[in-house]
């Protein structure tokens, strides 16, 4: 006779059958706030491809944004802008470049900062695409009608907020 009072581990919580009947995630991970973001980008950056620009990154497009409101700036301020590390900037800044959609020039005080100006071509590219991004937002914010979607807005900002600063935390 075994002893009621001894612990046993719990079985693991079975994973939840989708509609095909193949396994879904347990519900242990789908209780995870992580997996949830990672599931929101993962499809956000599926449709960002097919409703925004094939090619135009959303970092890409981020920088563009940045740029655009604050001509003249150098990368580390840029990138802080637009929450990428300098390294992630400095590549995404390249490609740009290539692209010809925007303008670095070195600083005249300091060689080593490159401010970032946009072209012509940016220009268009910006226009054309923050365009089409907006009417991505009003799809992927639809489920929530305009009287919830500021407070939407706001928790997803607050959240953010907080998990970076967990980043300066460790």
């Amino acid at each position: 006779m075994a002893d009621e009072t001894s612990t046993t581990t719990p079985a693991p919580a079975p994973a939840m059958a989708t509609a095909s009947g193949q396994p879904g995630p347990p519900a242990a991970l789908t209780a995870a706030p992580g997996y949830q973001v990672r599931r929101l980008y993962q499809a956000y950056l599926a449709v960002w491809i097919r409703a925004v620009d094939p090619t135009l990154t959303g970092p890409q497009f981020a920088v563009l944004q940045a740029v655009d409101a604050s001509p003249g700036h150098d990368q580390r301020s840029m990138a802080s802008a637009v929450a990428l590390d300098t390294s992630t900037m400095a590549d995404v800044a390249r490609r740009l470049e290539n692209r010809g959609l925007i303008l670095r020039r070195t600083a005249a005080d300091d060689g080593r900062r490159k401010l970032l100006y946009l072209t012509e071509e940016g220009e268009r590219t910006l226009r054309d695409s923050n365009r089409r991004a907006r009417e991505l937002d009003e799809r992927l914010l639809a489920p929530f009608g305009a009287e919830r979607r500021e407070e939407v807005m706001h928790l997803l900002t607050s959240l953010a907020d907080h998990w970076e600063g967990l980043t300066e935390d460790t």
